[in-house]
């Protein structure tokens, strides 16, 4: 592929312009665009039901699209050359179909709901997904001109995607070498992780055998997997760090003195079944050896009743029929530390939700300027306002589809929630403001406040519709929809318009790669619903923890909290509230030193076994970068990418093959 032009532009943020016979959508980029951003749905699904976050896909399908059509060309598959305008739809269409995970509600309102009991057939699922999806698209199109043309925001990942892109075409060898190291390390993860299904052990080893047994019941055990270090070299030492202390403070400086305190000691044994009955007090393990050792009718129907509750002997020695909890942690791993409704972990997740919601709502309050001059358009001369991109995007598109749009979330919301048409309405009115709020942060910052922007709507539903709590949470799903396409959409269209792309040819490739989103996500969300325990051990999914939480909090009050959970509460949100405040008054050289309160927070609710395995990703990029900096920053983010998306494909092949019920290696063996 031939290097590009040099070309004098008006406009110093062009950093291209076309030739007019130039090809831009076409078939080919517009299908290969959005079977990458399958795969980054994939991946989103993966790691966002695990550790609460999602990645765009903009640069994986940008680099793997040239890539391929660089492969293609050698082998003489194809005869027309790939161009830039191409490469820009490839990377639109992806980005597109890789941010429906989020837009269609799948990590956070919708597997909150399944939580509260709700389900949800495929059908239902696919028409919620494409009532909400086109909102974001829809509402960004009129910004287009203030935030891209006039006041020239910077939309860090689009600018970024744009200058990616050129140097690919001005030199395919690095473009190459990047899109290999992310099939290789995509290739490993994806080999690695089926093989966990055959030997389970390989993934989360037990360090029982070197004398760490006590502290593996916390949480602090060892797991390896790709996707976790690849999430960690993408979030850098800051994040991962933060990730790390948040488990600390979490499940050891709070969780252990909770469970001495008799606050948090999981469910009871009674009658053959673990209840999460009325709260009672913990004892001592010798206390019940003691009480054990004096009733043995009662020893031997604890050990009959071993199997069936999921213990072995010894674990059913400490547990009492009655009405009170063993407090061994090491007998309790399972049934009373991981248990979300009395157990540590059910406690713990409070005040790590009022840390993310006070890092959300603060950071937003912070942003106080910016979403002040959302709503103060300057005024601008002939120059700014002088768009010279060909093929604007009519009115009428984005006009009619709002008309079509806003009456289908309406209808669906009322039909599948029993939502009332008004406060539907007022939550896609909500959601265009809240938009361009989302719109303005992600061109300032990169930052896409989805997480805020749902908070607020959530305490607006909590004061209309007080007890609702599936209103409150679909409300503001219809909210996170809106910013997270927005933002995607926005992100795009000045990708584009660096490259003096037709931005009505790009509107058309993102709603072709919302469709194909939907299209790869659902299903995939749904077979995991079908294998996993989506907010278990295996799929925590903290987003939808928090929703949930937020939602019964202003549904029930204070009797949603666990007994002593209120002080947990109110410390967690001074928390929250003092990380981002001290983050924006600090020196530029202390501020990368100041933890991320939203990574501290997801670490209260994910095992502490994921943030360590993302603390570790994050060591190994510093180590990397230390060593080889050059090489570092070339392949980072492909190796990173690679490891995720590789681990996000092969879970739905690992699903499937539990969803079959494929034996074990160990289990072939008879062992």
């Amino acid at each position: 592929m031939s290097a590009p032009e040099n070309v004098e532009t008006a406009d110093p943020e062009r950093l291209y312009e076309p030739p007019a016979d130039e090809v831009g959508f076409s078939a080919r980029a517009v299908i290969v665009g959005c079977i990458l951003g399958g795969v980054v749905a994939a991946m989103n699904i993966y790691l966002g039901l695990r550790i609460g976050w999602s990645f765009g896909g903009s640069l994986i399908a940008a680099i793997l699209g040239f890539s391929v059509f660089a492969s293609l060309g050698r082998m003489g598959v194809i005869k027309r050359k790939y161009s830039i305008l191409e490469a820009n739809i490839t990377q639109t269409a992806g980005s597109a179909a890789g941010t429906m995970t989020s837009a269609a509600g799948l990590l956070a309102p919708i597997p909150a709901m399944r939580m509260m009991g709700y389900e949800f057939t495929y059908v239902q699922l696919t028409i919620w997904a494409i009532s909400v999806a086109y909102l974001g698209v829809f509402f960004a199109v009129p910004l287009r001109r203030q935030m891209v043309l006039v006041e020239k925001l910077r939309f860090p990942t689009g600018t970024a995607t744009a200058q990616t892109i050129m140097a690919m075409f001005s030199s395919g060898g690095e473009a190459e070498r990047k899109g290999k190291a992310l099939m290789i390390w995509g290739v490993l993860a994806a080999v690695f992780t089926l093989s966990t299904h055959f030997i389970p052990a390989i993934e989360h080893p037990d360090i029982s055998t070197i004398g760490l047994s006590y502290m593996s019941v916390w949480g602090f055990s060892l797991i390896i997997s790709p996707m976790m270090t690849g999430a960690g070299i993408l979030i850098g030492p800051r994040v991962g760090i933060s990730l790390l202390l948040g488990a600390i403070a979490g499940w050891l400086l709070l969780g252990i003195p909770v469970w001495q305190a008799g606050l948090a000691c999981g469910p009871t044994l009674v009658d053959g079944m673990w209840t999460s009955g009325a709260k009672q007090a913990c004892i001592a393990p010798g206390a019940v050896d003691g009480f054990l050792a004096a009733k043995p009718a009662l020893m031997a129907k604890l050990e009959g009743l071993a199997l069936g509750s999921g213990l072995n002997g010894d674990q059913a020695l400490a547990a009492l029929r009655g009405n009170v909890r063993a407090m061994d942690p090491l007998v309790w791993q399972h049934k009373g530390l991981n248990d979300y409704g009395t157990g540590i972990k059910g406690w713990i997740l409070w005040p790590g939700v009022a840390i993310m919601v006070a890092d959300a709502l603060t950071s937003l309050a912070l942003s106080w300027r910016t979403i002040l001059n959302t709503f103060k358009f300057k005024k601008s001369d002939a120059e700014a306002l002088a768009d010279t991109s060909k093929d604007q995007i009519p009115n009428s598109w984005w006009i009619g589809g709002l008309c079509v749009a806003a009456p289908a979330t309406m209808g669906v919301t009322y039909w599948m929630f029993d939502i009332p048409l008004h406060l539907s309405a007022l939550a896609i009115i909500l959601s265009s403001v809240l938009a361009m709020i989302a719109v303005r942060s992600t061109g300032e910052t990169d930052i896409n406040p989805i997480g805020g922007m749902g908070k607020v709507t959530q305490l607006v539903f909590g004061a209309l519709a007080p007890g609702a709590v599936q209103t409150n949470l679909m409300s503001a799903a219809i909210t996170g929809s809106g910013a997270s396409q927005a933002g995607d959409m926005m992100q795009d269209l000045k990708t584009g318009y660096m490259l003096g792309a037709s931005p009505k040819e790009q509107f058309k490739a993102q709603t072709i790669g919302i469709l194909f989103g939907i299209v790869f996500c659902v299903p995939i969300f749904l077979l995991f619903d079908t294998v996993y325990d989506i907010g278990g051990a295996d799929l925590p999914a903290p987003a939808a923890h928090a929703w949930r939480a937020v939602a019964e909090l202003l549904s029930q009050g204070l009797d949603a909290l666990p007994p002593g959970a209120q002080w947990a509460v109110i410390g967690g949100c001074i928390f929250g509230m003092l990380l981002p405040v001290a983050r924006k008054y600090a020196p530029a050289a202390a501020k990368d030193y100041v933890p991320s309160a939203l990574a501290f927070g997801i670490a209260f609710i994910v095992g502490a076994y994921y943030s360590i395995a993302m603390f570790v990703g994050a060591v190994v990029f510093m180590i990397w970068k230390k060593l080889k900096p050059e090489q570092a920053a070339a392949l980072s983010f492909a190796v990173a990418s690679g490891l995720v998306a590789g681990e996000g494909l092969a879970g739905i092949g690992k699903a499937l093959l539990m969803l079959a019920e494929v034996p074990t290696l160990a289990a072939m063996l008879g062992m």
